[in-house]
């Protein structure tokens, strides 16, 4: 494994983490969760990923009991949370980023995980119904009362990340060092374009999702549509409808090809290619089984099989990179 610091901080993050969103509490058996988390630990994994509203609720309180069996020392993994969609609650204190709702969530999120405090704790998504210097404040007090050691923003603009650095500046307060945004083969704007200026300015860090695509870039859905998957699972058909295009793959199908010919996977290719970006401090794994998180392991040494020949393939099947900036 290898790690980084996590944008400007000195947190050392490795540079594969794991994640439970649609997995944890839901479409696989604690067990299975169990066993997820100890091998990604054993190879090197630091950062596991969570969010109040991953399974209601029941995401965190299925990692919690596994920390608990593991019994790993508190000093030596990274564990998050996210606070804005809520865990189920429909009162309109129950969600979003005021002081009352992010206050509540974080110490539940602590009683779910069952630790102390959290190392990341994201908002989810932009409030535009609170003030952001309400949202910057009580972070702010969450690090001072040391129940959060780091904060961070997931899909925000740049534009809101530096309004919510620039009220942190000038009011002395310890603003956001890391956001939590999609980015695979063909989801590439804001990783590459939109931030490019504030990994300079601000350090940012970012621990990015979806490298897969939902499992598109996994190739299982390149011949047919195959049971028991995320994009099957009631309730998720935005996603499907999002992710599973003709366009993406036929591309899944092509770089498929080009996979073979180097000696690896799909999923492990596509997986290499987020980590090939420096900007990219971890990239979060979505394995549901056990065999699917020690193949994706191997992308970390398939980084290096990536070179300017490769990555220049690459781009002649997807065809989106970003327009660059004139700056």
């Amino acid at each position: 494994m290898e790690y980084v610091s996590l944008g400007k901080t000195g947190l050392k993050i490795s540079r594969l983490s794991l994640g439970s969103w649609l997995t944890f509490g839901k479409q696989i058996a604690d067990k299975d969760a169990e066993d997820l988390m100890r091998i990604a630990y054993e190879n090197g994994i630091n950062f596991f990923d969570n969010a109040e509203i991953y399974a209601r609720g029941m995401s965190e309180i299925v990692m919690g009991k596994a920390l608990k069996r593991l019994g790993w020392s508190r000093d030596s993994y990274i564990v998050s949370s996210k606070v804005h969609f809520g865990s189920g609650g429909q009162a309109p204190t129950q969600k979003g980023l005021s002081r009352k709702h992010v206050f509540e969530a974080c110490h539940q999120a602590l009683e779910r995980l069952q630790v102390d405090y959290l190392d990341l704790y994201y908002c989810h998504r932009p409030d535009k119904t609170t003030p952001i210097e309400e949202t910057v404040w009580t972070m702010h007090n969450l690090i001072l009362q040391g129940k959060i050691l780091y904060w961070g923003t997931s899909e925000w603009s740049a534009q809101e990340i530096m309004e919510a650095h620039m009220f942190a500046k000038q009011n002395h307060l310890i603003g956001p060092v890391v956001e939590q945004p999609e980015y695979n083969l063909f989801t590439r704007e804001k990783v590459e374009n939109e931030f490019s200026q504030l990994y300079k300015t601000v350090g940012l860090g970012t621990t990015i999702w979806s490298p897969l695509a939902s499992g598109i870039l996994s190739g299982k859905y390149n011949d047919s549509f195959p049971d028991s998957t995320r994009l099957g699972m009631e309730g998720l058909e935005w996603l499907k409808d999002k992710n599973l295009t003709e366009d993406r793959v036929l591309k899944s199908r092509q770089l498929n090809s080009l996979a073979k010919d180097l000696g690896m996977s799909l999923p492990v290719l596509s997986l290499a290619w987020c980590l090939k970006n420096p900007t990219v401090s971890t990239v979060i794994l979505g394995a549901s089984k056990t065999t699917q998180l020690i193949e994706n392991l191997t992308a970390i040494d398939a980084v290096q099989k990536l070179d300017e020949n490769v990555m220049l393939s690459i781009e002649g099947i997807v065809k989106n990179a970003p327009r660059k900036p004139d700056y």
